[in-house]
């Protein structure tokens, strides 16, 4: 495994911790496994869903956790060892599978059906964060000067001291 110092980067960025986050975290997230399989599909302008294959789980054995911006799905068989197989071919084995989702996307639901486990999401942006329309004053008076002119004109004449 190679490792890379991006300490001297640090220095010189202002604003971009949460891309560094991003960079170390990525150093430090397990290898992706190929079990259980999944897909992500993008259901709507603000939707998703991941479906993953986990035939021979009830839902009582899968457990979906959200911490912050990921998602942990895990899955435990329980014991059959009152069972004798001549062949098992039905992968059974415990799986943990973690996904990182974006920025103020959270899980709307989960279901379990014909061995696919869906999990939607939703992005819901707050009001506060989301792009507005700022007007430009085309008078050549500065924007402060303009707004000190507009309270003087509105401040009522009785209250003035003579």
């Amino acid at each position: 495994m190679r490792t890379f110092d991006v300490s001297p980067l640090y220095r010189s960025t202002v604003g971009f911790d949460r891309l560094f986050d991003m960079l170390d975290q990525t150093a430090r997230v397990e290898p992706m496994t190929n079990w259980p399989p999944y897909n992500i599909e993008k259901a709507g302008d603000d939707q998703y869903r991941i479906t993953m294959a986990v035939a021979g789980f009830s839902p009582a054995e899968i457990e979906l956790t959200q911490h912050g911006t990921a998602l942990l799905v895990t899955g435990h068989k329980g014991s059959e060892e009152d069972k004798q197989y001549l062949h098992r071919g039905i992968a059974t084995r415990a799986f943990k599978q973690t996904f990182n989702l974006a920025d103020h996307v959270k899980v709307k639901g989960a279901s379990l059906e014909n061995g696919l486990l869906t999990v939607d999401l939703v992005r819901e942006v707050p009001e506060a964060l989301k792009p507005r329309r700022i007007e430009i004053a085309t008078t050549s008076q500065p924007l402060m000067a303009q707004d000190n002119a507009q309270q003087i004109e509105h401040e009522p004449q009785n209250t003035r001291a003579a």
